[in-house]
């Protein structure tokens, strides 16, 4: 986890060097969902999409690893995580990303990462997963 300094006003700061490696750290871990897809023979967008529960817009958006910081959003992992057709590898991918997301390895602050938790504890059980 990063140095988060705390300004006069009480918000939270990261640097700009670590902001960024962060990022970069949490684009990795969707870079590596899309690589156990492929392994898995789902080589398409449409094939991805029906595994991870998405469209294929939606799927596609995703996989392309390019989220600026936010990265997946609770109803997000949550549809993915509900998806029968969601290969267990890739399971164990999502679940980390959001141990991670949830430790604050991604650089989100505590206000975040809390509304993040709260949105994931009114998730059905197969989400349960700290």
């Amino acid at each position: 986890m990063a140095k988060i300094k705390i300004t006069k006003r009480g918000r939270e700061e990261i640097s700009p060097a670590s902001a960024e490696g962060m990022r970069l750290r949490q684009n990795a871990k969707i870079e590596e969902l899309r690589r156990v897809l492929l392994e898995q023979g789902l080589d398409t967008v449409a094939k991805q999409a029906v595994a991870l529960g998405l469209s294929r817009s939606s799927a596609w958006a995703l996989l392309q690893a390019q989220h600026k910081c936010r990265g997946l959003t609770p109803n997000v992992v949550r549809r993915i995580i509900s998806t029968p057709q969601l290969p267990p590898k890739a399971r164990m991918v999502i679940e980390s990303y959001v141990r991670e997301k949830l430790l604050g390895d991604y650089g989100h602050g505590r206000n975040s990462i809390r509304k993040f938790q709260a949105s994931l504890d009114h998730s059905p059980p197969a989400l349960i997963i700290l």
